[in-house]
C-alpha cells in the first residue's frame, strides 16, 4: 500500500471491515467507481492492499469504460471460475474500479460496492458505502438520504468514442 496517512487508513480499515463482516469467505465482488476515476482507482487500491494487509487474498482490476459483456466475460467469470490471474484462491476478492460498474445492468454482480465523491456531486443511489475524497488525506464516510434520489442518480452512459 502506498504511504497512507492515520485518517485514510482508519477509514480503509472500517470500510475492509464492513464488507469482511457481511462477506467473509468464498469468492467475493467488490466495486469501486467515482465521479473521478483517478481517485476511485487509488482508493480501489488502497482497500485491495488493506484487504490483504488483513489477510484476505485479493487481486486488482481497473477495467475503464466498459459495457456488460465485456466485463463479464473478460473478468467476472475468470474471477468467479479461478482463473483470473492472481485471483486463484477459493477465498479471494476481486476489487474492481471502473465506470459504469454501478449499474442497473450488472448492480448485482457485487458483494459490495463503493462509491467516492470526489466535491459536491450527488452520491450514486445504489451503493454500499459512499466516500468524501476532497481531501485524499482525510477521507470521510458520506451519509446521504439516498431514499430523497431517483434510482437513476449515478447511472451513467458509456462514453462517446
Amino acid at each position: 500500500m502506498a504511504q497512507v496517512t492515520e485518517d485514510r487508513r482508519a477509514l480503509l480499515e472500517s470500510v475492509a471491515e464492513e464488507f469482511l463482516h457481511n462477506s467473509w469467505r468464498g469468492r467475493r465482488l467488490v466495486a469501486v467507481e467515482g465521479a473521478s476515476e483517478a481517485q476511485a482507482a487509488r482508493f480501489a487500491d488502497d482497500l485491495a492492499a488493506t484487504l490483504v494487509e488483513r489477510g484476505q487474498p485479493a487481486a486488482r482490476v481497473s477495467v475503464g469504460d466498459i459495457d456488460e459483456a465485456t466485463l463479464r466475460s473478460a473478468t467476472v467469470e475468470p474471477f468467479r471460475a479461478g482463473t483470473l490471474a492472481g485471483a486463484e484462491d477459493d477465498d479471494a476478492v476481486l476489487v474492481i474500479d471502473g465506470r459504469r460498474l454501478l449499474n442497473d445492468a450488472v448492480r448485482g454482480i457485487w458483494h459490495f460496492t463503493v462509491w467516492t465523491l470526489a466535491g459536491d456531486e450527488l452520491p450514486h443511489a445504489a451503493t454500499n458505502v459512499i466516500i468524501d475524497l476532497t481531501d485524499e488525506a482525510a477521507p470521510t464516510r458520506y451519509f446521504y438520504d439516498l431514499c430523497r434520489l431517483p434510482p437513476s442518480i449515478g447511472e451513467r452512459r458509456a462514453e462517446a468514442r
